[in-house]
């Protein structure tokens, strides 16, 4: 194994020189690197044509900067957070850097895939993956771990238009688990440190992010899942929709579907009026979407009671509300219908 390999942000190279440059496979999309420490990530979106969707692409730029996603290893059944994956998910605590190459055509007169290098990446110290519905190989619908890829310290990604992530070709709406955002959302890792002793109940974390340090605010994922615990006891069973639209990218996910009462929930991390608005406007989308059984309700999920005037802005939308306080749940369960 050589190490002559400069990694330059926009290099054309091929699995077989990085192979040769740090001691890794040249056959699968993720190839740790042991004694390098490192790990190489190959995305080639084209690949997800064939069952019209794929996931991996530049996404728009939220407030924590650019973001890429990722699916993960495991062609058909639903994909593990194991093997290959864990060496993706868990690169920072192994103390192995993470390097993004994207598909770029063919070297002329060979078979062989060149591979244009992104940049050094780190997996999203706030929500490292999600869980998204999509056709394997089988052409069989299962579970696919979308990694969230950030670019590390320092270094400027070299993107191009065609990285963008594809729209999608249909409407479609698909049955979802709902995750448990504590094991998800916050992971422990370097620059990830829980506020109360490290604990995945806690509302609050710190995240080296870019730009530094902020403080990261979850108490909407601790208060799901206090919920979801509360409608599960109740006998009530529970899932969420991936929905993606025709024409855009992108998926969205409703918080949380109570399928016993036929009940859409929107959850708030804080009672406040611009969160209920944007609770109002996101249960008006989803609603146009998910599939209607009788009797399909809207209801707003908050950490603490509202005031009057809130709770008639939500009454004249025929919203329904559920919030929490020291004695439990409020509003639940709803009304009949």
């Amino acid at each position: 194994m050589t190490t002559t390999l400069e990694l330059v942000p926009g290099l054309i190279t091929t699995r077989e020189e990085i192979s040769a440059a740090f001691g890794c496979g040249t056959f699968q999309g993720i190839e740790p690197a042991a004694a390098a420490k490192k790990v190489f990530v190959y995305s080639d979106p084209s690949a997800g044509a064939e069952y019209g969707y794929t996931f991996d692409g530049r996404a728009e730029d939220d407030e924590h900067g650019p973001l890429y996603l990722y699916t993960g290893y495991g062609a058909t059944g639903d994909q593990q957070l194991k093997s290959r994956n864990k060496s993706l998910r868990y690169h920072v605590e192994d103390g192995r850097e993470l390097h993004l190459f994207v598909a770029h055509g063919k070297v002329p007169g060979s078979g062989t895939m060149r591979q244009r290098y992104i940049g050094q990446m780190t997996v999203d110290p706030i929500t490292p993956v999600e869980v998204r519905r999509g056709l394997g190989r089988d052409n069989q619908m299962r579970d696919a771990l979308v990694f969230r890829l950030r670019p590390a310290a320092g270094t400027i990604p070299k993107w191009e238009a065609s990285d963008a992530l594809k729209p999608a070709m249909a409407t479609e709406v698909a049955d979802v688990e709902v995750a448990k955002p504590t094991s998800v959302l916050i992971p422990a890792q370097t620059g990830v440190k829980d506020k109360n002793a490290e604990q995945h109940s806690t509302a609050e974390t710190v995240a080296d992010i870019p730009g530094g340090l902020r403080k990261v605010v979850r108490r909407e994922g601790v208060l799901m899942e206090a919920f979801k615990q509360h409608l599960l006891a109740a006998g009530h069973e529970v899932k969420t929709f991936q929905i993606t639209l025709a024409g855009e990218v992108g998926a969205l996910t409703p918080d949380l579907y109570d399928i016993t009462d036929h009940v859409l929930y929107e959850a708030k991390g804080q009672t406040t009026r611009n969160n209920i608005r944007m609770a109002i406007g996101q249960l008006a989308d989803y609603r146009r979407h998910v599939p209607k059984p009788d009797g399909l309700r809207v209801a707003v999920l908050l950490p603490s009671e509202p005031s009057n005037d809130l709770k008639n802005l939500l009454a004249e939308q025929d919203i329904h509300l559920v919030y929490q306080d020291e004695t439990g749940f409020h509003g639940f369960p709803l009304p009949a219908p």
